[in-house]
């Protein structure tokens, strides 16, 4: 599924927004190139600057580096680009030809005190119900794999605009307070299951120890995020409907709009 036309990637808007990539890819509108990535032993500091942008050019193919791929398809280098967390539906290779939003690599991350959840919204297009986006949530001790996007200034552009859909300032550019975001080399990472939730009525969290990291930490200063600030993410009864517990239809049918909502800034901290 990795390589080929982002048009042939298999998508359903009922079902957004899986299927998500597995492996690290570059994506252009007429293909999609694997990545292979660093993946021995890493200093377990926090990458930023320069070292940030030198461990992402350890991703390329046998036969070229990051760099050289984007320059043979005439776009930025990776000077010019910065990490936008990717937590939803643009990390969908079909959406992002469809939004032709040019040559970007999509690199696989874990979040770590975070998790992706529903945004209490619909967006109506593509089809009848629509598509819920994702956004971002705290749960202390949860981790699961996501998405990172090396992108332009105007590719950042370009991704705000089509989430907010012509209703400006639904979702916001933020930088995380909280939280981790580490490289992520482990295809097969699996989520806590949701008997792992521990909830005592005001606070949810996960005691279950961590798999081992296989990649260091990337700056929350370096790191975009976008999330939603109209209703923020939905409310069921106090907790959260995390993505890799309740896919999109499930969500749709079982939840949306039978609860409330959390206010954004009430379930996670930005600076």
């Amino acid at each position: 599924m990795h390589e080929g036309s982002p048009r042939q990637w298999h998508y359903a808007s009922s079902n957004s927004p899986l299927p998500l990539p597995e492996h690290p890819i570059l994506f252009t509108q007429r293909k999609l190139t694997p990545l292979d990535g660093f993946s021995g032993e890493f200093t377990d500091g926090v990458l930023k600057g320069e070292d940030l942008k030198d461990y992402v050019r350890r991703y390329g193919t046998k036969e070229a580096s990051l760099d050289e791929l984007l320059r043979a398809n005439e776009s930025p280098s990776i000077d010019e680009r910065r990490p936008i967390l990717l937590q939803g539906e643009l990390a969908n290779p079909y959406r992002l030809q469809e939004i032709n939003l040019g040559p970007l690599p999509l690199l696989s991350v874990r979040l770590e005190g975070l998790c992706r959840t529903w945004a209490d919204g619909l967006d109506p297009r593509d089809a009848y119900p629509g598509v819920h986006h994702v956004t971002l949530a705290r749960t202390p001790g949860w981790w699961e794999r996501s998405h990172i996007g090396l992108a332009t200034r105007e590719q950042l552009k370009t991704i705000r605009d089509w989430l907010d859909n012509g209703v400006r300032s639904t979702w916001r550019p933020v930088k995380l307070a909280e939280g981790s975001v580490r490289f992520e080399h482990d295809p097969l990472l699996m989520p806590p299951d949701v008997s792992a939730v521990e909830w005592d009525g005001t606070t949810e969290c996960v005691t279950a120890p961590a798999p081992e990291p296989t990649g260091p930490c990337i700056s929350l200063d370096e790191l975009l995020v976008v999330v939603h600030t109209r209703q923020g993410c939905y409310n069921h009864r106090g907790r959260l409907a995390r993505c890799v517990h309740m896919h999109q239809r499930a969500f749709h049918e079982g939840l949306f709009r039978k609860g409330s909502s959390h206010r954004w800034s009430d379930v996670l901290t930005l600076r």
